[in-house]
């Protein structure tokens, strides 16, 4: 004999309302011969803590209430039955038919979509039958004379209808049953999804959930579920779980949006009408441009960074830099980012100037202010310049002094050097009679603007220069100096040059 037992186990992928008790039958019929007995079992306690059952026997008007210690009740009499725990709401009714037909049409309680749905043609006291024809709405289904039981498996709304049977006896006795209507109930109804925004904006996230209802006959079967979004894009693979996180959406992730949820063995599929959702974009405001080294000032041969940033602005941003005096974008990237960078690595006076930077997610180009570059001139450079003219100066100076030296020596070794002039004459030669040269002054760390004397000499004239040695340059009006002047640089000689001469006085 086939029995049919309902587990009820709470499943978390449905979304049902305050469970009810539901009541199993044994046999598993609704149809019954007068005097046999019916075990009703009222299943779900697992929910409720009691125990003690309320069965109701008859309409909610005409009803005879029953309690039992226990969850099951023995039943002979036809009519609606319903039971109840405490703290329960009731259970849907069951109806029970006792019959003194000869022949009777016996099926389930409830027959699902998905189930195989069994018939039984069962006579009185178990007479024998040798034929069995079954009927459904009036035409011929099925004749076996070999099986009284019908299945029809993956039992489907297709399948509901006015069902019938005829037997046939040992004497060509015809015996007919009871119609029995039969409705296919809906395992669950088509999922309808839903989404925590249907109008998100860019960069937030969305949940979407899959909501359907499982029966309290069948809360134990365990469904998958999918999600998909525009021509079937599936966004997961079949989960459990009824839920799906979009952790981050974009514009471009607009679109429909539909679920399905499908039984472990995939016989019974539905999935729900589309949801549009429509992601939301802000558009580019406060575009700022910055440098790095900030304020705009650079030294000449450093790397200059141009950030250009905005206040607000969701999406993919194309960034581009201009300088005033171009047309063409000194660089461009798009990215999804509120800041990007530009970087010029080595600057030179030429880079100096007005720049600004442009930001747009689609809504057009918004304009940063304007910001000007100031290229300073390195340090290190006009110190190097300073250094080669100070040498420059002491190499000439001493170029200078052996030209001289090598004339006089000349001079003296022909015997052409004038005699020495007498008391209160002056000498009007280069070579006096006796030169000697004494170092007077030597500047190694010039200042900028101050003259830079690599190096000073003096020619005296006899022994009266011998004298006076000891004097400085500036107090002696007689003597010859010999000096190299090299000048430093002004912070304001944007030429760089450097000037130099030799003097003779």
């Amino acid at each position: 004999p086939l029995v049919y037992i309902s587990i009820l186990v709470p499943v978390p992928c449905c979304f049902a309302a305050a469970h009810k008790p539901v009541i199993s039958v044994h046999p598993p019929w609704t149809t019954f011969f007068k005097g046999e007995r019916v075990t009703l079992t009222c299943n779900g306690f697992q929910f409720y803590a009691t125990e003690k059952t309320t069965w109701y026997h008859g309409h909610y008007w005409v009803e005879k209430l029953t309690l039992t210690a226990g969850n099951t009740l023995e039943v002979r009499e036809s009519g609606l039955y319903r039971c109840q725990a405490r703290g329960s709401p009731r259970s849907n009714p069951v109806r029970l038919l006792f019959s003194s037909d000869s022949l009777i049409l016996q099926a389930p309680y409830s027959v699902f979509e998905g189930d195989t749905l069994v018939l039984r043609c069962h006579r009185r006291r178990k007479e024998k039958l040798t034929a069995v024809k079954y009927t459904w709405n009036g035409n011929i289904l099925s004749i076996s004379n070999k099986s009284w039981d019908l299945l029809i498996p993956q039992a489907s709304s297709n399948n509901n209808g006015n069902y019938r049977c005829i037997g046939y006896g040992d004497e060509n006795d015809v015996f007919r049953s009871n119609f029995k209507i039969i409705k296919i109930q809906e395992l669950f109804p088509h999922p309808e999804l839903k989404a925590t925004d249907s109008q998100p904006t860019e960069g937030n996230s969305v949940n979407l959930s899959c909501e359907t209802q499982l029966p309290p006959e069948r809360s134990d079967i365990p469904l998958h579920f999918n999600f998909f979004r525009d021509g079937e894009v599936i966004l997961s693979d079949w989960s459990t779980s009824p839920e799906l996180q979009l952790p981050t959406v974009w514009r471009e992730n607009s679109g429909s949006y539909w679920c399905g949820a499908e039984t472990v063995m995939g016989n019974i599929h539905k999935h729900s009408l589309s949801l549009q959702i429509h992601v939301q974009r802000i558009p580019v405001s406060g575009v700022l441009l910055e440098t790095q080294p900030s304020g705009g000032q650079v030294v000449e041969g450093e790397m200059l960074v141009l950030v250009c940033s905005v206040a607000e602005g969701t999406g993919d941003t194309t960034f581009s830099w201009h300088r005033e005096d171009m047309q063409e974008s000194l660089g461009r990237k798009t990215q999804r980012s509120l800041r990007a960078e530009l970087e010029l690595p080595a600057v030179r006076q030429s880079h100096a100037g007005g720049y600004y930077c442009t930001a747009d997610n689609s809504y057009g180009p918004v304009q940063s202010v304007v910001l000007n570059v100031t290229v300073r001139e390195t340090p290190g450079n006009r110190d190097g310049l300073v250094a080669a003219g100070a040498t420059g100066g002491l190499l000439s100076a001493l170029l200078l002094a052996v030209a001289l030296l090598f004339h006089c020596w000349r001079q003296r070794k022909s015997g052409l050097l004038p005699p020495a002039p007498g008391p209160g004459e002056s000498s009007h030669s280069i070579c006096p009679a006796q030169v000697e040269l004494q170092s007077l002054y030597v500047d190694v760390h010039p200042k900028k603007g101050d003259l830079v004397y690599s190096e000073i000499q003096t020619t005296q004239l006899g022994e009266e220069g011998e004298a006076n040695t000891s004097r400085t340059l500036l107090e002696d009006k007689d003597v010859s100096v010999v000096y190299s002047e090299v000048k430093t640089q002004h912070p304001d000689n944007s030429a760089g040059k450097i000037s130099s001469k030799d003097e003779e006085s």
